[in-house]
């Protein structure tokens, strides 16, 4: 049977304390690839799934289900670049590692600035192989807790009033309370009030971590709020990109 595994002399490698939950997507047309790998990774203690064609794979794709795909760069039908574009297009942070039998410079340059783990070459090293998938296992847990905190966040906006979401897209571009004030036509101290709501939907203890919080979530400028004398008001251009100031 074929295999693409180099017999390197490195000692077995086991993960006892693996996220049980954590898949590891095998994408390759060649079934004795697929079969050497499923055993590879089942006596390392990953859970796997099997697919002999890129399309399967993303048409079943689970996005929710923590996980990297080890993908054959030149899959025909539709080659690993191609599925990385496509996860890439419906916003999935899916870490992929690419196995290719003769990749060149260039491929690989691409690869890599589209977001991929590592282009291991054909026959790829037990070894590599892992390390490779223990630095997925790594992105994918980070990429969650990112996305479970702008969950998160997004959730507490949804507590803010129009006028609020107001008041907070202002703050956070570091306006002072005399100027916001002035930019709505109201008073100081009605600015203030609005302030502390904000900050205690958001249970944000300071304005730094509001700020942070902004950067996070998907706050957008807050267009066409009526102001008190029924007037709408257009402040998307006064809105700066969040995360660049964050940075």
């Amino acid at each position: 049977m074929p295999t693409i595994l180099n017999a390197d002399r490195s000692p077995p490698i086991r993960l006892a304390d693996a996220d049980k939950e954590f898949v590891v997507f095998l994408v390759d047309d060649d079934h004795a690839v697929l079969e050497s790998l499923t055993g590879l990774l089942r006596t390392a203690s990953y859970r796997t799934k099997a697919y002999s064609s890129s399309e399967k794979f993303l048409a079943e794709h689970d996005a929710s289900v923590p996980g990297c795909v080890v993908l054959d760069f030149f899959i025909p039908e539709l080659n690993g670049l191609n599925v990385q574009k496509a996860l890439a297009h419906q916003e999935i942070e899916r870490p992929i590692i690419f196995l290719t039998g003769h990749g060149t410079v260039r491929t690989t340059v691409l690869a890599m600035r589209a977001g991929a783990v590592d282009v291991l070459l054909k026959p790829v090293k037990r070894s590599e192989l892992l390390d490779a998938i223990r630095r997925a296992q790594v992105r994918d847990e980070a990429n969650r807790r990112a996305e479970a905190e702008r969950r998160s966040i997004d959730a507490l906006m949804q507590r803010l009033t129009p006028r609020e979401k107001e008041v907070l897209t202002h703050v956070v571009t570091g306006e002072c309370n005399r100027k916001i004030a002035e930019t709505l036509g109201i008073t100081v101290r009605t600015v203030k009030e609005h302030r502390g709501r904000v900050m205690e939907k958001m249970e944000a203890p300071n304005v730094a971590e509001l700020v942070r919080m902004a950067a996070k979530a998907s706050l957008q400028p807050y267009k066409f709020v009526i102001s008190s004398h029924r007037e709408v008001r257009n402040i998307g251009d006064r809105m700066p990109n969040l995360a660049s100031r964050s940075a």
